[in-house]
């Protein structure tokens, strides 16, 4: 039926039940859609019964792309229709046995396979599954106009960024993929006024941020022990969501300020 999630059986149903993604490659994957998803609430969900990723055995979590599917499944009737986890898990559990879902279900995620983030393989790829098996790599860098482009910069802003520190391109003059969001939201503020010299402060915070999490955690991310690198990656993960969400609260909290009488 319409909304189910991925992995019943069927074309590929196999390969999405496969099994290869760490936990913090899953809160990258769904972080988009879902801010404030951490790799607590994806435990906790994991502990309610909503889905069952398998162990390595070091007991490390691996996660297949239908798991993804089912936690986008949860996350979406959770906001967006209020359901308790009980209803949720009659929904599931339904769709497992392939009987219809009991009164009006949430819309689920869509039919195709969510492609998982470039840190799906932050262990190392040590998870039994082939490289040919990954998903797409991220688009290769792109030179300045075509990335100007997608961001919606014009020359001159996207020159901006560059100087004062936003953006980095490569010896070549090219832009990573991965900084278009920074692009756009720079773009983004620029049509409100706000010039790529205004937003240091931005960048500022961040490096501070960054440093910190990184006292916190580089005993880890360099240790030889590869259960040591796979925790460290699983706490880098959950901290840059939660680092986020903060910064996001107390600047909203500070704009509220602004409203009050």
């Amino acid at each position: 039926m319409p909304g189910a999630p991925a992995g019943a059986p069927g074309d590929g149903a196999a390969d999405a039940r496969t099994p290869r993604l760490t936990i913090g490659a899953v809160l990258g994957a769904l972080r988009g859609d879902f801010p404030d998803v951490t790799i607590s609430k994806i435990r906790f969900l994991e502990g309610e019964g909503l889905v069952a990723p398998q162990r390595t055995p070091s007991g490390y979590r691996k996660f297949s792309r239908a798991d993804v599917d089912r936690l986008r499944y949860v996350l979406t009737a959770q906001r967006d229709h209020y359901l308790p986890l009980r209803v949720i898990k009659e929904h599931l559990d339904a769709l497992d046995r392939g009987q219809p879902v009991p009164g009006s279900p949430p819309p689920g995620p869509p039919a195709s396979e969510p492609a998982a983030p470039r840190q799906a393989d932050d262990d190392g790829g040590r998870d039994g599954g082939g490289r040919d098996e990954e998903p797409a790599a991220a688009p290769g860098p792109m030179d300045a106009g075509e990335f100007a482009r997608a961001a919606g910069l014009t020359p001159v802003q996207l020159a901006d960024c560059v100087q004062f520190g936003l953006l980095a391109p490569d010896a070549e003059g090219r832009h990573p993929a991965g900084d278009l969001p920074i692009a756009r939201a720079a773009a983004g503020l620029a049509r409100h006024g706000i010039e790529p010299r205004h937003l240091r402060v931005f960048r500022n915070g961040a490096e501070r941020e960054a440093a910190l999490v990184e006292s916190l955690l580089a005993p880890g991310l360099r240790s030889r022990s590869e259960d040591a690198r796979t925790r460290a990656g699983e706490q880098l993960a959950e901290l840059s969501a939660l680092s986020a969400q903060l910064h996001r609260a107390l600047l909203e909290a500070r704009l509220r300020d602004l409203l009050r009488p």
